[in-house]
């Protein structure tokens, strides 16, 4: 754990706006997990620049959002949490097709926003249950759409709490994978959409329809847990390998959509990661394939 002595570094006014020992439950979608050492809210991006340039550079950081596709162990967070959600919120039109939108805007507010502005296609960000940050981090997409297909270039803060401009061909793009500078978080981005004459809410209001139809909606899941091998679904794997269903303790693989795990009420973070290890072991040993996780594991066991 963390000694006092990494928030003795920080000045008066963050030390005493840094809480101590925060659970995850209520900041992660599968509601699971332990506490991290320290958990900062910024007032804005000046702010967490501030706040990142006095943190010890021992201490890891971790940004989360909406906490969708995050799995933070029993035992914690052995570092600095900073929620960019109701901080980085800001989004504003540049232009016809170009818009800037901060990390914390959740990508269903980019959706119908784009939507009310005849832009597209971005309703399939409504179909993204995370933050603008998290979506430019792994690539997320829905429905045939992706994120970075709309990024002309973002800003990012480093842990030196410095802020760069970069364009998007800086980035190693592929499909739910992201690979940048290192050390380096988001702050904005800047995308570009197509004019869309006639595009209205009932586009979204449709796939959100679909989605209930076909997903847990309501239920304490991260969403999607595994990305789809080349050429396959992996739902489809999980599925034909007789795995609907499949329960350790409080957690369970959907019987509604084979790729969601569910935490029906009480699951512990190692209960959802002992079905993703046994979803992972059963397709490989089935299939012969095994499935690249979405979701972010991270912390210690309990």
């Amino acid at each position: 754990m963390i000694g006092p002595q990494a928030s003795r570094q920080l000045s008066a006014e963050y030390s005493t706006r840094v809480l101590r020992d925060v659970s995850m439950v209520k900041h992660t979608s599968w509601h699971a997990g332990g506490a991290a050492d320290l958990f900062f809210t910024p007032r804005d991006a000046q702010d967490l620049a501030s706040f990142v340039r006095q943190l010890p550079p021992e201490v890891p950081l971790l940004w989360i959002g909406l906490g969708s596709n995050l799995l933070i162990r029993d035992g914690g967070y052995r570092g600095a949490v900073v929620l960019t959600h109701g901080a980085l919120g800001a989004m504003h039109r540049l232009s016809l097709q170009r818009l800037h939108v901060e990390a914390g805007v959740t990508c269903a507010r980019v959706a119908r926003q784009c939507v009310s502005w005849g832009l597209g296609p971005a309703e399939f960000l409504a179909g993204i249950p995370g933050t603008m940050g998290g979506a430019l981090a792994m690539n997320a997409g829905a429905w045939g759409g992706e994120t970075w297909k709309h990024v002309i270039e973002v800003d990012t803060l480093d842990r030196h709490g410095m802020r760069h401009t970069r364009l998007a061909a800086e980035f190693e793009i592929g499909y739910r994978h992201v690979q940048g500078p290192p050390d380096e978080w988001f702050l904005a981005a800047r995308l570009e959409f197509e004019r869309k004459p006639g595009v209205n809410e009932s586009s979204i209001k449709e796939l959100l329809e679909l989605r209930k139809q076909t997903q847990p909606i309501g239920s304490w899941s991260c969403g999607s847990v595994f990305a789809n091998p080349p050429g396959d679904h992996a739902a489809r794997l999980i599925d034909t390998a007789g795995l609907k269903g499949y329960r350790i303790g409080d957690a369970s693989v959907s019987e509604k959509h084979a790729n969601f795990i569910i935490n029906h009420g009480k699951a512990s973070a190692a209960d959802i990661e002992a079905v993703i290890r046994h979803v992972q072991d059963t397709v490989a040993s089935v299939h012969k394939v095994h499935l690249r996780l979405e979701v972010r594991i991270l912390g210690e066991a309990a």
